[in-house]
């Protein structure tokens, strides 16, 4: 049985991709071993340069804390809420005690706006890029992948997609995973999707067609590309960018954008 929502992190509709730099010596599910393919890396652009980047508004229930710079477009900084932004002396970017970072929107002094602009379509050519990889293995696990360790490739369900514990990436310095998920991703209160190998992650990514909810207590290692929006529930952490062509929610969460 699916808990309450209260209890969970749902990610509608979406596509997650995940590279990163480890060694990894884990053991994989050996259905998808013998399918999925390496792929190469989703290239975001500047969009890879905010933790948390919205063409329709960014808000927060503090206290959020986020590492890394958050920016709005093409919409202005009214559209950056509970944040309690101050403007810098340029008004090229704000600061917010809730983000060690900056923080920028479209009616903010040049050169942000163009910055902005050129960041949302990378964006989307990022999403565009992801969402039309072909599928290496289809159906996985009947959309069930809690306790799972999966190799590199294109994973495609035509359902929604349940981790009711944890799931564990495992691969090499130049791995990708990308998910295609048509109905929904679920991760359990306290359940994770981890990369596992003992290196620090580059970059994880999750592109989803629909709304993504993150619940209570859950966490995710990877890049959301969404095309609508993300919400994050109490204390759920991200350590990775979240990236929607429409909102992100966020509510006492951290968000950490990975390091190069």
């Amino acid at each position: 049985m699916i808990p309450s929502k209260s209890n969970l992190f749902t990610l509608g509709a979406a596509l997650l991709l995940v590279s990163f730099a480890a060694a990894c010596t884990d053991d994989v599910e050996a259905a998808a071993e013998s399918r999925a393919l390496r792929t190469g890396a989703v290239y975001l652009g500047t969009a890879g340069n905010f933790a948390i980047l919205s063409k329709t508004g960014i808000t927060s229930v503090p206290p959020a804390a986020v590492t890394g710079d958050i920016g709005v477009s093409p919409i202005a900084a009214t559209a950056i809420t509970g944040f309690a932004l101050t403007a810098d002396s340029t008004n090229v970017f704000s600061t917010s005690a809730q983000v060690t970072g900056e923080v920028y929107a479209a009616n903010y002094a040049a050169p942000t706006p163009a910055d902005l602009t050129a960041a949302i379509g990378d964006m989307q050519h990022a999403f565009t890029d992801a969402a039309g990889r072909a599928p290496n293995v289809t159906e996985l696990g009947a959309g069930k992948l809690g306790g799972k360790a999966l190799i590199p490739g294109v994973y495609k369900w035509s359902t929604g997609v349940q981790i009711p514990t944890s799931l564990t990436l495992t691969g090499s310095a130049t791995s990708v995973w990308i998910f295609e998920i048509a109905q929904g991703l679920t991760l359990n209160s306290g359940a994770t999707i981890i990369l596992k190998g003992g290196g620090a992650p580059r970059e994880r990514l999750l592109a989803s067609r629909r709304r993504r909810r993150a619940r209570l207590d859950s966490h995710l290692e990877g890049i959301v590309l969404a095309k609508t929006a993300i919400t994050l529930a109490a204390k759920a952490s991200v350590h990775g960018r979240l990236l929607s062509q429409t909102a992100v929610t966020l509510i006492n969460n951290t968000v950490v954008e990975p390091t190069l």
